[in-house]
């Protein structure tokens, strides 16, 4: 328990922490004025003033933010300071504040990535096979369990996914793959069938299989810190699609609404993490702000996205969207909003309670 609320303290600190660094490091950039930096809500536990601005960590940590001179509509700016006030600012430039938040999750991403990478290399599924389907190509083409594939049709392999990817390319046309079996070396043809999978979203799709699964044994990737560096990149460029991929299906209804998990989830998830060591905290912290970042960017007035929607406007016709029309926009995102906190709440505690039911129900 001390383990998960520690765990949960560091990533929700780190990912809001860096989010909003990003915001204010780009409104000092530009001479805004920043009024306020709060890690979390609602009443400041701890509150200091240096300069113009006041650094708090706040009772509710489930947010923080960033207050700049003249952000408010009904806010009076001294005429002094108007030169430093965000509205005052051109679209460029509050467009450019407002995008430094997501940003600032993206490279926290591939700082963590690149760090995990280069210390402890990168996990992939060795090419051995683990089991052989009964009456599959693979079967009738003689691999065993136990196998490992070191080529496909002439191409090296040391990793499953790569395996994979070389079979899918086939299009079901023949294909000759070199095992190792013991210190032998075997090569064998294998005419791929078109079956029906389920894709990660769970939506049925055609491909090439020939009937084999992975043993689930791992090898770790040696990478030169520097090359850790690309391999970090890559990965939170993976993560993005991914992540606005599942959005996708989810607006398409392809994906349940009940995976949504929301700060219990997110706290489980950081315990488990925490447990098992440093290094997978870190990659957790890594991959939970690429998903805070591509949430961010949801074009829904409140979070970053809704305001670079309207600076997106104003940029195009070069009038800025009514104040009108931006308060009943933002009240209706405030309102979708908390729908959805308190849907991933329910869902959490209904995943929670699912688990409980499942543990102390009898077993055969």
């Amino acid at each position: 328990m001390i383990t998960t609320i520690f765990a949960t303290v560091v990533v929700l600190g780190v990912l809001i922490f860096f989010h909003e660094l990003g915001h204010f490091l780009v409104a000092k950039y530009y001479k805004v004025g920043v009024l306020k930096f709060s890690l979390g809500f609602g009443p400041a536990i701890v509150s200091k003033k240096l300069g113009e601005t006041e650094y708090c960590i706040s009772a509710i940590p489930l947010g923080g933010y960033v207050k700049l001179l003249g952000e408010s509509s009904n806010e009076d700016v001294p005429d002094d300071k108007l030169d430093a006030s965000f509205s005052s600012q051109p679209v460029g430039k509050r467009a450019a504040i407002v995008a430094a938040g997501p940003i600032a999750n993206f490279l926290l991403a591939i700082v963590f990535f690149s760090f995990v990478f280069a210390v402890s290399g990168i996990p992939h599924l060795s090419t051995e096979i683990g089991a052989v389907s009964k009456g599959s190509p693979a079967e009738k083409a003689g691999l065993k369990p136990g196998d490992k594939v070191v080529e496909v049709n002439g191409h090296s392999v040391s990793e499953w996914e790569e395996m994979s990817e070389l079979i899918k390319k086939s299009d079901g046309k023949s294909i000759v793959i070199t095992v190792e079996r013991g210190k032998k070396l075997i090569q064998v043809s294998v005419v791929p069938e078109i079956s029906k999978v389920k894709n990660i979203f769970g939506e049925e799709i055609e491909r090439p299989l020939i009937g084999v699964t992975a043993s689930q044994k791992v090898v770790i990737k040696r990478v030169n810190p520097l090359f850790a560096v690309y391999y970090g990149v890559e990965q939170t460029w993976t993560l993005t699609k991914l992540f606005v991929m599942t959005v996708v299906k989810m607006i398409e209804r392809v994906v349940p609404a009940k995976t949504l998990g929301g700060p219990i989830f997110i706290a489980q998830l950081a315990g488990q993490q925490a447990r098992q060591g440093i290094m997978n905290l870190i990659y957790f912290i890594g991959l939970i702000s690429v998903n805070l970042a591509i949430l961010n960017l949801l074009p829904v007035p409140v979070l970053d996205g809704g305001h670079l929607a309207f600076f997106a406007f104003e940029a195009i016709t070069g009038k800025p969207v009514s104040m009108e029309k931006r308060e009943i926009a933002q009240q209706v995102g405030l309102f979708l909003l908390i729908i959805l906190m308190v849907f991933v709440f329910y869902n959490d505690i209904s995943r929670i309670l699912l688990q409980k039911k499942d543990v102390l129900a009898p077993k055969p």
